[in-house]
This record gives structure tokens, C-alpha cells and sequence, in this order.
């Protein structure tokens, strides 16, 4: 399974983006059923994408989350590509659709990398 890096603060966050080119972020509260249940088919879905890292925040934590990403409902996911979002989802997700968009961006970041 694809590990998980809780994060406990916005400044967390912040580091992982600079740190990483390719970062996924998963906001959720601890209180979403929904959230619980999507969390284990991230961590499968981006089993095969060595180089995202995958970030998990507690937006009852991180409360600065939803103003700094304009997350406005839970579950959201984002991926950030050099510190530029290119994938949004939330709430109600089309999983093929998010499966498709990230393999998309992974395959012409690694090509365009190599």
C-alpha cells in the first residue's frame, strides 16, 4: 500500500509541496463515513506511482487548509505538479475519471522528465 504522510500543520504542507514535484493531497474529518471509505482506494490507486507522495490532513486540524486550497467540503483531493494544481475532486468522486487523469499527468511528467 502506498504510504500515507499525515500532515499536522499548514506549514507541513507547504514543505511537502516544495519538497516534491509530485504531491496528492487528501483532505478529510474525521466525522465523513465518506472519507473513510475513499482513503484506502487512493492509497491503491496511487500504488504505482512511486515518485506521488501522497499527503493525508485532518481538516478539523489543519483549519487553515480549506482557506489556502478553497476547500469548501470533504473529501477533496489535489494533485499539485510543481507546486501547480492540476487534478481537483471532491466530494462525490468518479474514480475511472481521477484513475485516468493521474495516470495521464504521471505518464507525461516521467516522459517529459526523462
Amino acid at each position: 500500500m502506498k504510504e500515507i504522510n499525515d500532515i499536522t500543520s499548514i506549514e507541513m504542507i507547504e514543505e511537502m509541496i516544495q519538497q516534491h514535484e509530485l504531491v496528492f493531497l487528501y483532505v478529510s474529518r474525521p466525522e465523513c463515513s465518506v472519507c473513510h471509505a475513499l482513503l484506502p482506494k487512493i492509497r491503491e490507486l496511487l500504488e504505482p506511482y512511486p515518485m506521488v507522495h501522497l499527503a493525508h490532513i485532518n481538516a478539523n486540524q489543519v483549519e487553515e487548509v480549506a482557506s489556502r486550497f478553497l476547500i469548501f467540503t470533504v473529501p477533496t483531493m489535489i494533485m499539485l505538479v510543481e507546486q501547480k494544481e492540476y487534478i481537483r475532486a471532491d466530494r462525490f468522486v468518479r474514480f475511472d475519471r481521477l484513475k485516468e487523469q493521474v495516470q495521464q499527468i504521471y505518464y507525461m511528467y516521467t516522459q517529459n522528465g526523462e
